[in-house]
């Protein structure tokens, strides 16, 4: 059966959003996509705009917007770091002054709302795996705060407007996505390695290369924040991510075989509060939505490579 109601996703055409609203639409929903495009592209929904139950707003969430919804997707905000530290100031504003518009609205239509929160509110963890019980370990001044203490500071704002107001909420923390529709210069680890290797380019490494990530394809993400926005037996928080943990070095070394490119790698210094380790306990969400991935990194990297070898014709 058809769900019915209409979803407003904030960031709806970005990389997870737009994958995010093609899902809703599918599942029924009319969406209301709202994005400012700063890091998000038409070129990402530009199949759905013909659907009569996608509408697409031209909107910064900094300001207050009034529209008739019944459930929200709050996922705007610049994701990576070439991206957020750009204009670290906008970055604070979009995590703050945007969930304080995006909880207003929430309140006044009585609308659940999901907050897509971040494992880099964990900072450089002391704590491996990190669980949704670890408090983090965060550099309030540095060059990642700007993300980092947003995303914070926007869970805070979110469990105040549920313990005061009686907003109800959803709060998941993403851990490191990839998949089509990612920006090519967006910085992030899949993305550069990728390019690189299609283009002949170096890939980078920063430090030795052994510091860890756990990447998880965005099927499986957005069936993840599906899943925690219809079920009513927690608010969260909820990691969602991919357990299974690879070291950059052994990544750009696989990325150079399944592209068969001849790029070297090269190693540069490690960037400041640069997380050595990041891997997802994801228990809770494996109990709570009995979520877990479902794609390997082989075949989630082959869909990626797809994706910008078609880029790059």
């Amino acid at each position: 059966m058809l769900n019915t109601g209409t979803v407003l996703v904030s960031g709806g055409a970005g990389f997870i959003g737009s994958h995010l609203c093609e899902r809703l639409l599918g599942d029924g929903y009319d969406v209301l996509c709202l994005d400012n495009f700063y890091t998000g592209t038409k070129k990402n929904i530009r199949h759905l705009i013909g659907d009569p139950r996608f509408e697409l707003v031209r909107h910064n969430i900094w300001m207050p917007i009034f529209v008739e919804v019944d459930r929200i997707f709050n996922l705007a905000c610049p994701a990576s770091p070439v991206h957020y530290q750009n204009d670290p100031v906008a970055t604070v504003k979009t995590s703050v002054l945007g969930s304080i518009n995006m909880l207003g609205l929430a309140k006044r239509r009585s609308a659940r709302i999901l907050q897509a929160s971040t494992s880099e509110v964990y900072g450089d963890p002391q704590r491996h795996p990190q669980s949704e019980e670890y408090w983090g370990h965060v550099n309030p001044i540095g060059f990642r705060a700007c993300y980092d203490e947003g995303k914070r500071c926007a869970e805070t704002l979110f469990f105040d407007y549920h313990r005061q107001h009686a907003v109800d909420i959803r709060l998941v923390r993403i851990f490191n996505t990839y998949g089509p529709r990612m920006h090519p210069n967006d910085g992030r680890v899949v993305s550069n390695f990728v390019v690189s290797a299609l283009t002949g380019k170096p890939l980078t490494l920063y430090g030795d290369g052994s510091q860890t990530r756990s990447f998880c394809y965005v099927d499986d993400m957005v069936e993840g924040l599906v899943r925690m926005m219809d079920q009513s037996s927690s608010i969260g928080p909820v990691n969602l991510g991919n357990p299974e943990e690879i070291s950059i070095r052994e990544l750009a070394e696989r990325v150079v075989r399944m592209t068969n490119s001849a790029s070297p790698i090269v190693f540069k210094p490690l960037p400041n509060d640069d997380p050595h380790r990041r891997q997802p306990d994801i228990s809770r969400a494996t109990e709570l939505l009995d979520w877990r991935p479902r794609v390997c990194l082989e075949d989630g990297l082959k869909e990626t490579i797809a994706y910008f070898r078609s880029v790059f014709k």
